[in-house]
């Protein structure tokens, strides 16, 4: 009855990957003597390595491999298949692939392939909570066997490597400036104005970030007094690395993006601050987290993923945080979890 061999499908962004962690602790637990496979974007390797969930990894980069590769590759050897991610390629793909049970959202492309499909409805329902209803549509389905927190799992030699650094367990803050989209990034002069607050205090600073975010990263630094002070590891640091340095560090401070939720996978306090994006779409911090935000403003949500550049021209949502925001929710989140 148990030993089926279930698919999901996830070729979406970091952050939405990480978020997908828990679906598969959660089929996993219903469904112990399965064998659970995962189709991911490459940088699936980095966040379900050592994952005890996990029996087979398939990475699907569109650059190697065609949809027809892909598709051939699993054909017919999976007796279900869910997916939490909505492109038309996923509905599509596991329909040819013949397999038998195919559950995946209602608003999915071509969600009509699907042979079950639940409502995906942007009304505050954290993501996590939305995938994991997905399992609902399983005869075997059981709430109690649902694993809610995301989660990441270093070994012991990854996990000295903040010590490599000259840093110390829970003595460093960290702050993570950058974003894809540029909408999405608070302000360089915000973000320098934190790290001299928190500097100015004798507290560790410690900027991470991917090569992409060197620019901007240079930027926030240029008008910061204590950049000497800072520890710049952005673009410095490979994903397993960065998970590394999250988990051992003390608060994060970052903008609506993949970093957060490696925050939360480790159960580190984060602040999240939010402009072109709302709550209602469901990716602010799981746990631990404070999102700051200006509310009120009728051009947001502004889209779904930000945008390059601020479609109306005044970038009022990150324009009108101030320092002292996100300084206060930093210092509310410390206080409660270290004081």
């Amino acid at each position: 009855m148990d030993k089926k061999r279930i698919l999901i499908w996830q070729t979406a962004f970091l952050g939405d990957l990480i978020l997908t962690t828990p679906l598969v602790a959660s089929v996993k637990n219903i469904f112990p003597n399965s064998h659970l496979a995962i189709i991911s974007k490459p940088f699936g390797k980095e966040v379900f390595k050592n994952n005890p969930y996990l029996d087979e990894l398939i990475i699907f980069d569109k650059k190697k491999m065609s949809n027809l590769e892909l598709i051939k590759k699993i054909r017919k050897k999976y007796d279900i298949a869910i997916s939490p991610h909505r492109s038309h390629r996923a509905s599509y793909s596991l329909f040819l692939a013949g397999i038998p049970k195919r559950i995946g959202f209602d608003k999915a492309g071509f969600s009509f392939l699907y042979t079950d499909t639940v409502p995906h409805r942007f009304d505050g329902t954290h993501e996590i909570d939305r995938n994991l209803r997905l399992l609902t549509k399983l005869e075997e389905y059981d709430e109690s066997k649902l694993i809610k927190n995301p989660e990441l799992f270093l070994d012991q030699e990854e996990d000295q490597f903040y010590k490599t650094l000259g840093l110390e367990d829970k003595n460093y803050i960290m702050v993570a400036p950058g974003s894809k989209w540029e909408t999405k990034r608070w302000t360089a002069k915000g973000f320098a104005g934190v790290i001299d607050y928190f500097s100015d205090k004798g507290e560790k600073v410690v900027v991470i970030g991917g090569k992409e975010d060197e620019e901007y990263t240079n930027q926030v630094l240029s008008l910061s007094k204590n950049k000497n002070k800072v520890l710049n590891l952005v673009g410095k640091t490979n994903l397993r690395q960065s998970f590394d340095v999250i988990k051992h560090g003390k608060l994060l401070i970052s903008n609506d993006s993949a970093p957060v939720h490696m925050a939360v996978a480790f159960n580190i306090p984060v602040v999240s601050i939010f402009g072109p994006t709302v709550t209602d779409f469901g990716f602010y911090p799981y746990r631990n987290g404070k999102v700051v935000e200006i509310k009120g403003l009728s051009c947001r949500p502004c889209g779904l993923h930000g945008h390059h550049e601020c479609p109306i021209g005044t970038h009022e949502c990150m324009e009108k945080i101030s320092v002292n925001d996100v300084v206060n929710a930093s210092e509310e989140l410390l206080e409660e979890n270290y004081k």
